[in-house]
């Protein structure tokens, strides 16, 4: 008697088979790699809880995004570690400010790259949280107003890609209203959409050595919302929004799923600081491998609906894409 379920063995019995029929692929293009640049440095300083990921100096920011063009990345999203913060960021919006600067630094040193602002003021306030405090809460008018001008600094400074993250409610909206006005259409923009108000972010403040205490809850996403989760990609979709992101990764694959069901816009996902930490603290102790869990993971984000994916990992996933 035949065993039916038989069949589903028969194309698993061979490497050649199995990759035959493998229905998610992850490529090289699909990875986008974070890079942290610091202002008033001379040599990297690495960053203790993310092993690998270091901040660099502003004299390392080109040879370092060549370094990763010649590796395979064709995209980086840049981060500034600030020395000049304030109480609303105003350093994102000088024309000759750390943001503006390290766009330029990073187009001169390989045109080809894909370079893409991540626009927020966390790493610039000297409160860090991502706009204009009143009242103890980010004031989301009058951040979109500093928002409007830091998006027409970045543009002019030859971003690719704008990546707003600080989720004020409108903000794709303000966004796209600004760029059109500066002359700038043509400059898509990345909606940082399903943010949530994680634990997993906790590394990344010691990435851009922020001081942010308390709670951002009033304005990035509560985990336990998964319609809210899907209204927010929708509302920013309807506001002009060219590409969808969710943020963080692993536990969030039910929104990417959510998301993808009902948008065909392209759509990211932010493999996040403390997904990194967990990976590299289980693999140095010796209970997981690294590369496959990497992998495994990063296949998870595609399977979920994610054509772009956000991680610190890139460059090993690139390299390890050659070798596999």
């Amino acid at each position: 008697m035949i065993q039916p379920a038989f069949r589903f063995r028969r194309l698993r019995r061979t490497e050649t088979l199995r990759q035959l029929v493998q229905e998610t692929h992850l490529r090289p293009e699909d990875l986008i790699l974070p890079l942290f640049v610091e202002e008033g440095i001379s040599e990297p300083v690495p960053v203790v809880s993310m092993p690998g990921v270091v901040r660099y100096p502003e004299s390392m920011l080109a040879a370092q995004v060549q370094a990763a063009w010649q590796a395979g990345v064709r995209a980086v999203l840049l981060f500034g570690v600030s020395a000049h913060k304030d109480d609303c960021g105003s350093d994102t919006w000088r024309e000759n400010g750390l943001l503006a600067r390290m766009i330029s630094a990073a187009k001169a040193a390989c045109p080809d790259m894909l370079v893409i602002s991540d626009n927020c003021f966390c790493e610039y306030t000297d409160h860090g949280h991502c706009g204009v405090v009143v009242d103890d809460d980010v004031d989301n008018d009058r951040t979109l107003k500093n928002l409007q001008k830091q998006v027409v600094t970045a543009a002019r400074a030859g971003a690719d890609m704008i990546a707003p993250s600080g989720m004020m409610d409108g903000m794709i909206a303000a966004i796209r209203e600004a760029l059109d006005q500066a002359g700038f259409i043509h400059i898509p923009v990345m909606s940082y959409s399903t943010k949530f108000a994680s634990a997993f972010y906790g590394p990344f403040r010691d990435a851009v050595d922020s001081n942010f205490k308390g709670t951002r809850a009033s304005y990035q996403m509560n985990p336990a919302n998964g319609r809210e989760a899907l209204a927010e990609s929708m509302m920013d979709e309807a506001e002009g929004a060219d590409l969808l992101m969710v943020k963080p990764g692993l536990a969030y694959l039910d929104i990417l799923a959510a998301i993808r069901a009902n948008s065909s816009l392209p759509l990211a996902v932010y493999q996040v600081s403390g997904e990194y930490a967990m990976i590299k603290a289980a693999a140095a102790a010796g209970v997981i491998d690294e590369r496959a869990v990497v992998m495994e993971s990063l296949l998870a984000f595609k399977r979920a609906g994610a054509d772009l994916i956000i991680t610190y990992y890139a460059l090993d996933a690139i390299e390890w894409l050659k070798h596999s």
